[in-house]
């Protein structure tokens, strides 16, 4: 029996992509990458760091002794000296110049940059991966009429495939945001303990130049386009809470698709896929829940919920840095991610399969439709000699009484026979026929659809089609 706590979120939602991208292996390897920066770009611009000192820490970047890393920090209580140690002791040679003039948040705070940099970088492959099955799901019904609601009252009627694209929209700008942050990430680089970076302005005899070129020529090894202006210790927390920010947004736009989707399912208009041994209720055998939705849900509460905590920790920092900040970052910025890559896989398998039940979404369009169409019914009465006053005091009776008996006697609306009985309007059963073609109340409806994905959602998907076509295995 396994005794200890096990997170939900790796053991059940998020990706083995994302789960790793946090991973002791990713955040110490990179520990140890860094150091091996430093070293270069310090022997690079002149200190007396030899060749064999950086091949040794080469061969030893993946080789964690986590035994012994824990060992030296139960007696140093200092977690990046316990790894200084650890990784000194695998190339001993490369001892004396590991973590030469930094400081913990050189290894702390740049690994951290580069995590969420690489994990930004898959929730922004799948957040365009969700738009393009989007896309396509809302071209496929961009002419099918449905019921549209306001206070989730029937209004008038849009088309499924639009309101996908409603959908869409608030995942184009998650991507956007995502993009723009991606683009404008820097490292924190080589600053210094206080991030005066006199630490380096000593190891290089006041050569001011040199000192900036360290700074840069890190950024440039990891491939970021430079390092933040200033700094303290760290760079500002401000940064960790526009990630989430981000983050929220995603998590606010799934909340909005699925909650819509669950309420379509309850309509019986739209399913989410239905597996051929899936249970839907442990009771009642002939349900059919939205269960993956709920998840989502679920989900993007908790991310909405977590992405308060880094800006409190950013308007609490006192002067060049406290530690308060370091067991908060630790919980919330990988299980942040990890949740919202756990609803966009949902989501992509959601899409892959969403079911629509036309016949269902008629039937109600159908119902709702002659109440809809009064106005085109009195316009054309008043074409044919009708008072538009007398008409539409006539309609506004024939609507409640219609009304009534959809409400209160639980019958079929029958405003379209009333209508056709009054010789007030003088309109033959083809003639109000012609008047109910639902493709008269959607508007514009296909046409935006196809400007909206044509203008907006294209030439952005030509960027990612070498990511599509990602078959998504839910673990549960």
């Amino acid at each position: 029996m396994n005794s200890s706590y096990s997170n939900p979120l790796i053991e059940r939602y998020a990706s083995e992509e994302m789960s790793k991208q946090f991973s002791p292996d990713m955040k110490f390897s990179t520990w140890r990458k860094l150091w091996i920066a430093l070293a270069k770009v310090e022997q690079e611009l002149g200190l007396n760091i030899t060749d064999d000192q950086i091949a040794s820490m080469e061969a030893h970047i993946y080789d964690i002794d986590y035994e012994k890393a824990k060992m030296h920090e139960k007696d140093k209580r200092h977690d990046v000296m316990a790894h200084v140690h650890t990784f000194g002791e695998a190339c001993p040679v490369a001892m004396p110049i590991i973590h030469l003039g930094a400081t913990s948040c050189y290894v702390g705070d740049n690994t951290d940059l580069i995590m969420m940099r690489g994990a930004l970088q898959i929730v922004e492959k799948k957040l365009a991966r969700l738009l393009n099955q989007l896309s396509q799901f809302a071209l496929e019904y961009k002419a099918l009429p449905t019921l549209g609601f306001t206070h989730f009252q029937p209004a008038q009627l849009t088309t499924v495939g639009k309101r996908a694209t409603l959908w869409m929209n608030e995942f184009l700008m998650d991507l956007e945001d995502t993009e723009h942050v991606i683009a404008n990430l820097m490292m924190r680089g080589a600053k210094g303990t206080t991030g005066t970076q006199a630490s380096y302005l000593n190891l290089f005899d006041g050569d001011h130049d040199k000192v900036r070129q360290l700074d840069e020529k890190i950024a440039l090894y990891f491939d970021f386009k430079g390092t933040v202006p200033v700094t303290g210790q760290t760079y500002s927390r401000k940064v960790d809470s526009r990630i989430l920010n981000v983050l929220s947004g995603i998590a606010q736009s799934a909340h909005k698709m699925t909650n819509d989707i669950r309420l379509l399912q309850n309509l019986k208009e739209l399913e989410e896929p239905f597996e051929k041994n899936q249970i839907g209720s442990s009771a009642m055998a002939y349900k059919r829940n939205p269960m993956r939705s709920e998840r989502v849900s679920s989900l993007a509460k908790y991310v909405m919920s977590l992405s308060t905590s880094p800006g409190l920790i950013a308007a609490t920092q006192w002067f060049e840095r406290t530690l308060d900040d370091s067991a908060n970052k630790r919980l919330t910025i990988p299980e942040a991610f990890l949740a919202v890559d756990a609803m966009l896989d949902i989501l992509l398998n959601v899409t892959s399969g969403m079911v629509v039940y036309e016949k269902v979404i008629a039937k109600r369009v159908m119902s709702e439709l002659p109440f809809m169409a009064t106005e085109n019914i009195i316009m054309e009465a008043v074409k044919k000699g009708g008072d538009r006053q007398e008409l539409h005091e006539a309609i506004r009776v024939h609507s409640m009484e219609a009304g009534k008996v959809v409400k209160v006697e639980g019958g079929e609306n029958d405003l379209l026979e009333r209508i056709e009985k009054d010789p007030l309007f003088g309109l033959t059963h083809d003639d109000i026929l012609k008047l109910m073609d639902p493709v008269q109340f959607i508007g514009r409806s296909s046409e935006q659809v196809d400007d909206f994905i044509n203008e907006y959602i294209t030439p952005i998907l030509d960027q990612y089609k070498e990511h599509f076509g990602v078959k998504v295995e839910l673990k549960v």
